[in-house]
C-alpha cells in the first residue's frame, strides 16, 4: 500500500508563492498534483513522469506552477508563483504505478493513490 504525505500548504496574498510537497513510500510512480474548490470538481494541475523528464501544466496554471522531483524518485514539488485568488483550493498528490519512465496522465481516474490534501488560499 502507497502512502502520500503532503504538506506546505497555507494563507498566502495574491501574487505570492507556496510550495507543496508530497512524499511517497514505496516505489516509485507518475505523479500530479489536483485541486478541488468548494462546489466544485477536482481538477488537473500538473504532473510528472517518472523520470522528472517530462511534465504537464493546466493551462491556469502555466508559467506560474513549476513541478519537480528529487532524484531519489520519492518526493514531487510543486512550486507555485504568482498565486491568485482562484488558486484557492485543497490541493492533492495522486500516484499510480507508471509503464514507462516517460508516462504521464491528466486524467484524476489515472490515479490509484491519494494523499489527504492541504489547503491552499490566496487572499486578494
Amino acid at each position: 500500500q502507497v502512502q502520500l504525505v503532503e504538506s506546505g500548504g497555507g494563507l498566502v496574498q495574491a501574487g505570492g508563492s507556496l510550495r507543496l510537497s508530497c512524499t511517497a513510500s514505496g516505489r516509485t510512480y507518475v505523479m500530479a498534483w489536483f485541486r478541488q474548490a468548494p462546489g466544485k470538481e477536482r481538477e488537473f494541475v500538473s504532473t510528472i513522469s517518472w523520470s522528472g523528464g517530462r511534465t504537464a501544466y493546466a493551462d491556469s496554471v502555466k508559467d506560474r506552477f513549476t513541478i519537480s522531483r528529487d532524484s531519489a524518485k520519492t518526493t514531487v514539488v510543486l512550486q507555485m508563483n504568482s498565486l491568485k485568488p482562484g488558486d484557492t483550493a485543497v490541493y492533492y498528490c495522486a500516484a499510480s504505478p507508471s509503464i514507462s519512465m516517460t508516462y504521464i496522465s491528466t486524467e484524476k481516474n489515472y490515479y490509484q493513490y491519494w494523499g489527504q490534501g492541504t489547503q491552499v488560499n490566496v487572499s486578494s
